[in-house]
């Protein structure tokens, strides 16, 4: 076990050192943690969070509704049982995540208030040189580590990403992004005009919209939406034969993956037959006289972009009762009243959200480097999403977009522990991805193929990102069904690996 020592909160700027470094205390760090202190008992590690508490995403996003866009059964840990509804508020994620931190005593483990700002691989110590600054007193911090694990996902939690629209300064009423989401925010009585068509609009809309006078779904193109009750049969009829509950978590996890191993496959085999369905599903709620080719009909093919989950329909039965409304159109300029849209037409309104997405961060906006020579992870290539070429001793867990998130939290969590052990066996104390000989002179692309998946965040930072080959194993496939087989599998003594 770690030195307890290590532990105790720094009153000075000594540099502490840890076998392992977890940067965030997202759904992603607190998974690490707790495999890292179950596979690898004999690491010390600290996990470094610059907010002031545990969540990541859930703790910093305060706005009306927020809730997940994926079923809780899948993106809850596995090793933790799931026993709420399938979709879930902020406020049930982050008490689950509580309930894991405390029951896996991780709090000794975690610095909140930490924001690290530079991280040096040293060749000659074999170690990483980090520095920080504890963000409530401004004091510097100075730590090493053998292993840097990065769990601070993959956007910039301090700014939301909002288009510069012409004569934003013009607007007399209030224009606020979902992400900073003020909370003396008043909009009751008021008419609120929400910019946006992902799931962060459709969440919002129907959270305020019996506070509004009046709310107004502003959207430049539409999204596919998947809607339907927020309860899982499966679940509650194994809780009425009184099935275990750890039983009842693993039963439905997989019968959810399975369904979704087939939405998948009949997205890319019959896209246009998975389109229909899925606008149909619309339908229900709205009726057959409901424009639904201007509102709800997307340009692009089912399996492109993330497709959110609806529970109850709420956003639909709002515009069907008449609280909310939606128009399709593009936006001209901003007024001292609202918004004219290029048809002619204004918006007048109170407030303006701009639920237009946000800003991708590459690992955390943090300077890199090696041996310190500054380190451009566009020049580096992917090892499966989760590692670099050139890069030693750091693995960076993104997740899925066409599953849950936390699903690949747990099968790096493995990789990770077998991958410390492993070295240990070998008693080395670095691990770099090289390519191979017969990888010399592969084609290298972009992190993503926008034939494959092409939200504008992406396409907007897909020059910040490392690169991918054209073999599976220098890429992020975005494939949970192949991987969970393959990453198990994968031979920590291929030459891929470089270990000194």
């Amino acid at each position: 076990m770690a030195d307890t020592q290590t532990l105790e909160k720094p009153t000075d700027q000594k540099t502490e050192h840890f076998d392992v470094l977890i940067v965030g205390a997202g759904i992603s760090g607190v998974g690490a943690a707790y495999h890292l202190k179950e596979q690898c008992p004999d690491k010390s590690f600290v996990v470094l969070e610059s907010l002031e508490s545990f969540g990541g995403t859930w703790h910093m996003h305060r706005y009306p509704g927020i809730r997940s866009d994926s079923d809780l059964y899948t993106f809850g840990y596995r090793f933790k049982p799931w026993t709420g509804a399938p979709i879930a508020s902020a406020e049930e994620i982050l008490s689950y995540m509580g309930e894991v931190i405390e029951e896996n005593n991780l709090d000794d483990h975690i610095r909140y208030g930490h924001k690290i700002t530079s991280a040096n691989w040293s060749s000659k110590d074999q170690v990483y040189k980090l520095e920080g600054v504890r963000t409530d007193t401004g004091e510097k911090v100075h730590f090493t580590a053998n292993f840097l694990w990065m769990c601070q996902g993959y956007y910039r939690h301090s700014e939301g990403y909002t288009p510069d629209w012409e004569g934003m300064d013009d607007f007399g009423g209030k224009i606020v992004h979902p992400q900073t989401w003020p909370e003396d925010l008043d909009y009751k009585g008021k008419n609120v005009l929400v910019i946006g068509s992902g799931a962060t609009a459709a969440t919002l809309v129907p959270a305020i919209a019996g506070d509004c006078n009046h709310v107004t779904l502003l959207q430049r193109s539409p999204t596919y939406f998947i809607p339907g009750r927020n309860e899982n049969e499966l679940a509650d009829l194994l809780r009425v034969l009184d099935i275990d509950e750890s039983w009842i978590h693993e039963i439905t996890r997989k019968a959810i993956l399975y369904n979704q191993a087939e939405f998948t496959r009949r997205a890319f085999d019959e896209p246009e037959v998975v389109k229909e369905e899925l606008l149909a599903g619309v339908r229900e709620y709205l009726g057959p006289d409901f424009d639904m080719d201007t509102h709800f009909t997307p340009k692009y093919l089912p399996w492109r972009q993330r497709i959110a989950f609806v529970p109850d329909g709420d956003i639909f039965e709002g515009v069907k009762s008449g609280k909310a409304s939606i128009v399709t159109d593009e936006i001209d300029r901003f007024t001292k009243k609202g918004i004219l849209l290029k048809s002619g037409k204004e918006l007048e309104a109170d407030i303006i959200v701009t639920a237009t997405g946000f800003n991708l961060s590459v690992l955390g906006d943090i300077d890199f480097s090696i041996d310190d020579k500054p380190l451009n992870f566009a020049d580096t290539v992917t090892y499966r999403g989760m590692m670099f070429t050139g890069v030693p001793n750091l693995v960076w867990i993104f997740g899925y977009f066409r599953a849950s998130w936390t699903l690949r939290v747990d099968i790096l969590g493995d990789f990770v522990a077998r991958l410390l052990n492993h070295m240990k066996e070998k008693g080395v104390k670095s691990v770099t991805p090289v390519l191979r000989e017969e990888d010399e002179d592969m084609e290298l692309l972009p992190w993503m193929d926008p034939e494959n998946f092409n939200p504008g965040y992406l396409m907007r930072s897909m020059h910040l990102l490392p690169k991918r080959g054209n073999k599976a194993e220098w890429q992020h496939t975005q494939d949970y069904w192949a991987e969970k087989d393959e990453l198990p599998k994968i031979d920590l003594d291929d030459p891929i690996f470089d270990y000194k």
